[in-house]
Parts: structure tokens; C-alpha cells; sequence
């Protein structure tokens, strides 16, 4: 398997900042129907920090199911978030008609052996329509997918 460069980008409005991964995104759009102003795929940059407070940032952040949204108030600096686990960091959680999220640190490895580590989600495809396999990459949509 071709290893990605793991793309990492920041976005801050001075009290906090948004840290997007791209290559995690399952295209839920969970992010931009929550909180267009500040999320607006149309847009360059996709994500404007100014575009709301704060607080209502963080809790939009919090909804994304993959894991590529995160973030932290700057004065407090990045940190790792806490899996939501059962106390041993992992938590398997079955989205309907959607991929299984795994919370929790994890180690995947692939047919040819090598291994990719995956920190607090990550979304394995049940449709077997993805092009990314075995991470989810929105095709569930597509191939309308129930489950």
C-alpha cells in the first residue's frame, strides 16, 4: 500500500484553532450544515475561524465522526484528545448506515505488512464500496448503503 503524506492544517481565530486532516475525512458534511459560517466548502480556505465564536466552534468540532476536525483553545496549546473508551482507549461503535467508527488509538496493518497508526477515530467502511478500504470514504452515500 502507497503511504499518503499525512496532511495537516491549521486554522485559528486567535483564541482558538482548528486543526483539519484531510486524508480522515469521510465527507459526512456534519461540519458545514452545522456551522456554515465558519465551514463553507466553496470557499478558500474551506474554513474561516472568525466566522463564529469560540465555544460554538468547539462544539461543531465535536460532532465530526472521523476524527478529521479537532481542535484547541490556544492557550491552553494542542493535546491529545481522550478516547471516549471503556477505560482501556478503545470503543467500537457501529454508525447506521455508515462506516464502524473505532475511538481509540489503534494500529492497522494492510495485506502487504505495513502498518498505519490511527489516533482517536477512525472509520472503517461496511459497505464495501470505498475506494480508500479498509477506511470509509463516503461512498455509503453513494451506493446507498444501509445498515
Amino acid at each position: 500500500m502507497d503511504k499518503k503524506k499525512d496532511i495537516t492544517k491549521e486554522y485559528s481565530n486567535g483564541e482558538v484553532t482548528i486543526v483539519w486532516k484531510p486524508d480522515l475525512c469521510i465527507h459526512s458534511e456534519r461540519c458545514f450544515h452545522g456551522l456554515p459560517e465558519v465551514f463553507n466548502p466553496k470557499a478558500r480556505p474551506w474554513i474561516d475561524a472568525k466566522g463564529a465564536d469560540s465555544q460554538r466552534i468547539a462544539a461543531q468540532v465535536k460532532k465530526c465522526p472521523s476524527g478529521a476536525l479537532s481542535y484547541y483553545f490556544n492557550e491552553e496549546g494542542p493535546a491529545a484528545e481522550e478516547p471516549e473508551a471503556d477505560g482501556k482507549g478503545h470503543l467500537v461503535e457501529v454508525l447506521p448506515n455508515g462506516p464502524l467508527m473505532v475511538h481509540g488509538l489503534i494500529t492497522v496493518k494492510h495485506p502487504d505488512g505495513n502498518l498505519t497508526r490511527k489516533e482517536t477515530k477512525t472509520a472503517f467502511c461496511r459497505c464495501g464500496a470505498s475506494g480508500n478500504k479498509p477506511f470509509c470514504d463516503g461512498s455509503h452515500r453513494k451506493v446507498g448503503f444501509e445498515g
